[in-house]
């Protein structure tokens, strides 16, 4: 799999989970802080692997 393709999956889950820490942040905080946590990990791994290529 070529970099581009990873960078953009992990940027494209990164969206998704933030969409979820939107949708559950009202009704499920600490599911959300989770999400919120994933979706930081995917973004600064997205960022890593795109400057270590």
């Amino acid at each position: 799999m070529s970099t581009d393709v990873t960078v953009i999956i992990l940027l494209a889950l990164a969206g998704f989970l933030l969409g979820g820490v939107y949708s559950t942040w009202k009704t499920a905080r600490k599911a959300a802080i989770v999400l919120a946590v994933l979706a930081v990990l995917a973004i600064a791994g997205a960022v890593a692997w795109w400057v270590g290529a």
